[in-house]
């Protein structure tokens, strides 16, 4: 994996460590950066168009973004044949993320960020699917044409 794709094990490692980082480090918003997100979502809320947004809506918009790359990392990495263990390393990152979280002080593990993450996990793994598809077609049309 390694040798075949350096640089995209290279940034996924990195993205990994940014995840660990997000997940598992101190919270992420401070008080300031707290009271900055709230104040947007009550101006939103204050609006017709957007009153439906919710802190937790952000929340599990943001924990669905954060592992979109993953899934498409992960299929990019493993080949389009082992899509689902893309699926199954997302997953089992997040339960261990969650495990993790549920030992430290300042974090609080959610059941809600296994679906969240998990489904931004099967976003990505279906946007490299889509992305990788042409290339699939064109191998196999060339495979048949040299068997033929």
């Amino acid at each position: 994996m390694l040798r075949r794709h350096p640089i995209l094990s290279l940034a996924t490692f990195g993205y990994l460590a940014v995840v660990a980082w997000i997940t598992l480090g101190p919270q992420p918003l401070d008080d300031e950066g707290r009271g900055l997100l709230l104040r947007v979502i009550r101006w939103l809320q204050r609006h017709e168009a957007t009153d439906w947004v919710s802190y937790s809506g952000v929340e599990f918009t943001a924990n669905v973004l954060m592992f979109v790359p993953l899934g498409l990392m992960f299929v990019l990495l493993l080949g389009r044949r082992l899509w689902w263990v893309a699926i199954v390393l997302a997953v089992a990152l997040t339960v261990g993320i969650e495990a993790i979280q549920v030992t430290l002080p300042e974090r609080v593990a959610d059941p809600r960020d296994l679906a969240s993450n998990s489904l931004g996990a099967v976003i990505g793994v279906f946007f490299a699917l889509v992305i990788t598809w042409p290339k699939a077609v064109a191998i196999r049309r060339n495979a048949r044409a040299l068997h033929a």
